[in-house]
């Protein structure tokens, strides 16, 4: 094991461009996304504001969204549609003239909000800051500019209700997006490490020297595991940045979270090896590596929804082992599930990595059938 290990070790320091892709590349990705990631949110987005009205309730609307940091109030102006057709604004609020003396009427006072959907993310934040500045600002016209003055005392009893948003209540991006993002790209650097590394011991035909005085499973593990270290060090030194110096503390288990990413990373490194040697085409292998691979994020469930989603991609979403890596991370670091839910997709990991490891082992043996006596 020893030997495979270190024969693997100089072969990176030999090779300058894997050297790179173990060392450089992952760097430089945590390096971005953590540097994309690190205001949390989109803020202080410029939208417009139509006033036709002139009047205390638009005066009103307008001080309430000035104080949303979410939002910045650029332009007063008849040419919004303009501004955002040009993406100079993402949004505006048309408040049509006379639309203050047709609510105090409780009639509609034909208040509109336009925002730009086509950008999802930031679509949804201005249309909730929006929606939820415009609607305050209305509830203290009415309740401090109207009402307060046609009914001097009236002693009701109103209804408080207590909307609690858990785990992630600003929705940062970085505590959202972050740790699903760079894992997603790390295991895809693993695979093309991996199925480069095998690949060049086919195109070298190396293979005699790789098993050398060690079985064919010894030889493969070993080389497989010089890979899981490599990246479960780099994700530890990311997750390091994120705790300890960005605060995002671990809610449940940071145990089982290590245990779940040294089986997710070794279930990509055993098919990585898997596919090289069935292939023993390096193009088709990162072609189908990409394609697996490449996916994960999209079918996991965690950017976009599953829900009432075709057969075919509730199938692709479980047998991909991004998926319950992703699960269980959510349970265990944002939401702090009991460790027995998060058994379930640990177990699913362990499963995956068992039958990539068969199979290549499977593979491996075929190929080294004549090599080795």
């Amino acid at each position: 094991m020893w030997r495979g290990i270190g024969r693997e070790l100089r072969y990176l320091l030999r090779e300058k461009w894997d050297l790179c892709l173990v060392t450089l590349a992952p760097a430089l990705v945590i390096i971005i996304f953590s540097s994309m990631f690190l205001q949390g949110k989109p803020e202080h987005l410029p939208i417009a504001i139509i006033d036709q009205d002139r009047s205390a309730l638009s005066q009103n609307i307008y001080t309430y969204i000035s104080l949303n940091q979410t939002l910045k109030v650029d332009l007063v102006t008849e040419e919004a549609e303009l501004l955002l057709n040009k993406n100079k604004i993402w949004g505006y609020i048309h408040i049509p003239q006379g639309a203050e003396q047709r609510l105090v009427r409780a009639q509609d006072a034909g208040i509109s909000i336009v925002f730009n959907q086509s950008y999802f993310s930031i679509g949804n934040a201005i249309s909730s800051a929006m929606l939820i500045s415009t609607i305050e600002a209305i509830a203290d016209f009415l309740g401090k500019h109207y009402l307060e003055n046609r009914l001097p005392y009236l002693d009701v009893p109103l209804p408080h209700i207590k909307l609690s948003p858990l785990y992630n209540p600003d929705l940062n991006y970085e505590f959202y997006l972050e740790p699903y993002v760079i894992p997603a790209i790390l295991h895809l650097l693993l695979c093309c490490c991996v199925a480069f590394s095998v690949g060049q011991e086919l195109k070298r035909k190396t293979l005699a020297d790789w098993i050398r005085n060690q079985s064919l499973w010894v030889a493969l593990l070993s080389k497989n595991l010089v890979y899981v270290t490599i990246f479960s060090i780099w994700t530890w030194v990311w997750m390091f940045w994120l705790i300890e110096i960005r605060g995002w503390f671990v809610a449940g288990s940071l145990g089982l979270i290590l245990l779940a990413q040294l089986l997710f990373y070794s279930a990509y490194a055993f098919l990585s090896s898997a596919i090289v040697l069935v292939t023993k085409d390096l193009t088709k292998s990162f072609g189908l590596i990409a394609v697996y691979g490449g996916s994960s994020l999209s079918f996991a469930g965690v950017t976009l929804p599953l829900n009432n989603a075709p057969l075919f991609t509730h199938f692709w979403a479980h047998i991909i082992p991004y998926t319950s890596y992703a699960r269980l991370q959510t349970e265990q670091w944002v939401m702090g599930s009991p460790v027995n839910i998060s058994l379930q997709p640990l177990f699913i990991l362990l499963i995956f990595v068992v039958i990539f490891a068969l199979l290549a082992y499977l593979f491996f043996k075929r190929v080294a059938r004549g090599i080795v006596p």
